[in-house]
């Protein structure tokens, strides 16, 4: 039992509160992966692990894990909720009275009534200034639909404040779409990469002059001596 607790976690709500519980998991994944309602990421042994996850996610914040895989969506590697459901979860967990957007043409802020305290609280005022100067402005949606994108970022910020628990620390997936910083590189120029070349393919040392081998002399043949006839007598 001790060596049983030591791989697994505290909470029975997790699936890996237990071995019984991480293999039910794993049963109730393998059938979502088999569905074809499911988004792609939760497909197939490939998406097995994707939906261990989602069941992880579902338990502790209590609903139906085809609910989670619906609006939880991988942006650059990060687990990230729609808005929308941001929205669906500020106004449906109970704590707040009339929320609304307090908007102009260019700006949107979140503001709720707390019903424990009567307190209208509100979320970080984002204007379309903000977007442009943190780099928001490179999802095309921001030009073709402004508004809507402003209440969605209020949105998220207002859930960031007063929500937190309920949306697990997930970012949105517009948070996510501009979090990656952007690196360029510049080229190396093409007169560096040749003298590289060139550096390499050159020999080490100065090249040494090789003489050329002097030719042998002929052996004397019996044909190349010239016997005259005085030598006979």
């Amino acid at each position: 039992m001790a060596d049983q607790s030591a791989l697994t976690t505290t909470s029975n709500k997790s699936v890996y509160s237990s071995i019984q519980s991480f293999e039910s998991a794993q049963r109730i994944a393998a059938s979502l992966a088999d569905s074809a309602l499911v988004p792609n990421a939760y497909r197939g042994q490939a998406g097995l692990p994707n939906c261990i996850v989602a069941i992880e996610i579902a338990n502790r914040m209590g609903m139906s894990p085809f609910q989670v895989m619906q609006n939880l969506n991988v942006i650059h590697g990060r687990p990230s909720w729609s808005s929308q459901f941001i929205i669906g979860l500020i106004q449906g967990c109970g704590r707040f009275e009339s929320f609304s957007y307090s908007e102009k043409a260019d700006s949107c802020q979140c503001l709720a009534i707390l019903k424990t305290t009567g307190e209208q609280v509100s979320g970080p005022k984002i204007t379309l200034d903000m977007a442009k100067r943190e780099g928001w402005t490179k999802n095309t949606k921001w030009s073709t639909m402004p508004q809507t994108m402003l209440r969605y970022r209020a949105a998220s910020a207002f859930g960031r404040f007063y929500i937190p628990d309920l949306i697990l620390g997930i970012q949105s997936v517009e948070e996510n779409e501009v979090i990656d910083a952007e690196v360029t590189v510049a080229p190396e120029p093409t007169e560096s990469k040749l003298d590289k070349v060139a550096e390499i393919l050159a020999p080490k040392t100065e090249p040494q002059h090789v003489p050329e081998p002097k030719p042998e002399p002929k052996p004397e043949t019996f044909t190349d001596v010239v016997v005259e006839a005085d030598d006979f007598f």
